[in-house]
């Protein structure tokens, strides 16, 4: 199972907030290179991006922060956050992006985000589903929609897509630990799909459960930050001697 760490950029700097709410913001650091390049000297070879100023403005904006990690280590970065036209891609992946996540436009502009499909390459987009009670979450998750979540994806998987981030919103920055049974009903449903759990990662225990389960990776966040979890365990866990 991959382990991705996750950087939430807003003004260049690394965030977190909790369940999506941007009064949350906490600052964890005002240089994000630094922070993907501990990640790099601990064996950590995946990231997981997000400009959330992009989120909130719908179109990329912080592709320099990803050019920057993208040139400056080895890592193999998703980015994500408002993406919503071709161009926004083409920038994204100019900057060094290895895939890029769609959340909203995959509900709300289907048709858009299955042209990405064909044109850039399915291995190349990853559907970010955020689920709240099992229905699909849009907009940074400031609104529900109507979309069930296990039938959205399977119809997504049926276009080509392998990898889904799957985000309980519920669990998201609260360090409550992630969604077991959730994910545990989309593996059994959803035949091939490539899983990343994402979301409530509060403790080192809950990486062999996911990875037991069949996740085929995982999204750390605040659970770094906060020394709940070592990079040193993350170190150990990559390189199988845990």
């Amino acid at each position: 199972m991959r382990i991705i760490p996750a950087i939430d950029i807003i003004d260049g700097k690394c965030v977190r907030l909790s369940k999506g709410d941007y009064n949350t913001k906490k600052i964890y650091n005002e240089n994000p290179l630094e922070i993907a390049k501990q990640y790099e000297a601990h064996g950590i070879e995946h990231l997981h991006l997000v400009d959330l100023d992009g989120a909130k403005a719908s179109h990329i904006v912080n592709h320099k922060v990803l050019e920057t990690i993208a040139t400056k280590t080895t890592l193999k970065i998703d980015f994500g956050g408002g993406l919503k036209t071709d161009e926004d891609l083409r920038i994204a992946f100019e900057s060094g992006a290895g895939q890029i996540t769609g959340g909203s436009i995959a509900v709300k502009q289907p048709e858009v985000f299955k042209s990405w499909l064909s044109k850039f390459g399915a291995d190349k987009i990853i559907l970010g589903a955020d689920a709240h009670n099992e229905k699909i979450a849009i907009s940074g998750w400031l609104e529900e929609s109507d979309e069930e979540l296990i039938p959205f994806v399977e119809k997504y998987l049926n276009e080509g897509v392998s990898y889904v981030i799957c985000t309980d919103i519920a669990k998201d920055g609260m360090l409550e630990g992630p969604s077991f049974e959730l994910y545990q009903k989309m593996l059994e449903r959803l035949k091939g799909v490539k899983l990343i759990a994402s979301g409530g990662i509060s403790k080192f225990e809950e990486l062999p459960k996911l990875a037991e389960l069949g996740c085929e990776g995982t999204i750390i966040g605040k659970a770094i930050y906060e020394h709940k979890i070592s990079l040193k365990q993350l170190e150990d866990f990559i390189s199988g001697s845990h």
